[in-house]
């Protein structure tokens, strides 16, 4: 990883990895791809890799990563799809070139071929996007707990009420915050 970033959220999910990008939403935001080469890193990380990215392909991640967040805040809460999500993603996902491929233990994976662009990977993203969206995998869409966070993730969980994006992140920090003010209480019931 690039020196001086923040460490890349990785997941299980595609679509909601790329929409952790950005994390702490709703408090002191962290972008995680901040530059062309940062989104070629995090790309690669997750199978997708390509050789170079523009500043403009950069500001159409960047338009994908939040019409994805939208669209699936939305769909988590069981709300109306934006339109204007909903367009970017199809956009996104009609203009990606990339093959299906069977591995040898029975998944699926993405291949690009060696000529490949920033917009065949985010093309593969959207219709990522599009699978969890509309339902199409055994899972739910929900949003972090965290007040500062509400990430969207895919809660793939055996019983659907997992309540954080990641455990080691937001519900540790909600879980330590918890536990301290639990001391707190406990120190002045005490005096």
């Amino acid at each position: 990883m690039s020196a001086g970033f923040p460490d890349f959220r990785l997941g299980n999910v595609l679509a909601t990895s790329f929409t952790g990008t950005l994390t702490e939403r709703r408090g002191d935001a962290v972008e995680r791809i901040p530059t062309p080469q940062r989104l070629v890193d995090w790309l690669a990380v997750n199978g997708l890799a390509v050789d170079s990215c523009t500043t403009a392909q950069l500001e159409l991640a960047w338009e994908l990563r939040e019409s994805i967040h939208a669209a699936a805040t939305a769909a988590a809460n069981q709300d109306a799809l934006p339109a204007s999500a909903v367009q970017v993603i199809n956009d996104c996902s009609v203009r990606g070139r990339a093959a299906a491929i069977l591995t040898p233990e029975g998944h699926r994976q993405w291949r690009l071929s060696s000529a490949s662009c920033v917009e065949d990977a985010l093309g593969v993203i959207a219709a990522d996007a599009i699978s969890i969206i509309a339902g199409e995998r055994d899972g739910k869409l929900a949003l972090c707990a965290s007040p500062t966070c509400q990430a969207a993730f895919f809660d793939t969980s055996q019983s659907r009420t997992r309540k954080w994006c990641d455990m080691n992140t937001c519900g540790n920090r909600q879980k330590k915050a918890r536990f301290n003010a639990n001391q707190r209480k406990t120190r002045r019931d005490a005096t």
